[in-house]
């Protein structure tokens, strides 16, 4: 089993950032994937700001960043920002287990690091998409008031409870939806649900809820991979307060 880092540090709204933090400091041999170029497909409406990559482009960048049969992956972030979990949700998604994520991001690591750019050597990456891990904006609004269905919102709370709202056109949350914030530990009865699915502005911090999630016990939660930037988009039901 070979080992590979993979670098997915971002910041929302500065599209260049995370390959300037990569330049200037990261695990030595680390590959580096992009948020918005190449774990995310072009923003879309409907679809949100971050839809899920097409299988073949997923693919060809997984491939690019050295991820291949045999590889055992560790993706990191700046802590819990979203980079990281986001590829450990798309590595799953598309059928590659072998993976996990630097707890305590790039902070955690006490090697050495290096500077510019890797020769990381490609591989073939085949991908084998699960089908039962996800939810769109229809079947989730045909269920809301199902009380076997637990909405989670990973938003911080005065985006959840819709007092501000700094990117989308409308503030609120999905009716139901339960708060759980990226930035903490979900609630220990949050596991006890039948069934959950996550959801946070556009897709990419609910899969830290969603990680840590299955750390306790609930791997089969699902993601809306297009969250409030899609729903909000589509005149659909909202809830504040």
């Amino acid at each position: 089993m070979q080992y590979r880092f993979v670098d997915c540090r971002w910041e929302l709204g500065k599209p260049e950032r995370g390959r300037e933090l990569y330049g200037g400091g990261h695990i030595p041999g680390a590959s580096f994937l992009d948020v918005e170029r190449e774990l995310s497909a072009p923003p879309a409406t409907p679809g949100g700001r971050h839809p899920l990559p097409a299988p073949e482009d997923f693919a060809r960048a997984a491939g690019a960043a050295g991820i291949g049969p045999g590889v055992f992956v560790v993706a990191y972030d700046q802590g819990m920002t979203g980079g990281a979990a986001r590829l450990w949700w798309l590595l799953r998604h598309f059928g590659h287990d072998d993976v996990a994520v630097l707890d305590g991001g790039l902070g955690a690591w006490l090697g050495p690091v290096a500077r510019g750019e890797e020769e990381v050597e490609p591989a073939e990456f085949v991908p084998r998409a699960r089908e039962d891990d996800t939810v769109d904006a229809e079947a989730l609004r045909l269920r809301l008031g199902d009380e076997r269905l637990t909405i989670v919102d990973a938003r911080l709370p005065e985006r959840f409870r819709g007092e501000v709202e700094p990117i989308d056109p409308v503030a609120g949350r999905i009716p139901g939806a339960r708060n759980a914030p990226y930035t903490e530990e979900p609630p220990p009865d949050l596991a006890d649900a039948a069934e959950i699915v996550a959801y946070c502005g556009s897709g990419i911090t609910a899969a830290v809820v969603l990680l840590r999630l299955a750390r306790a016990g609930r791997p089969d939660a699902r993601l809306y991979p297009g969250s409030w930037s899609d729903w909000s988009g589509r005149g659909l039901p909202v809830e504040t307060g």
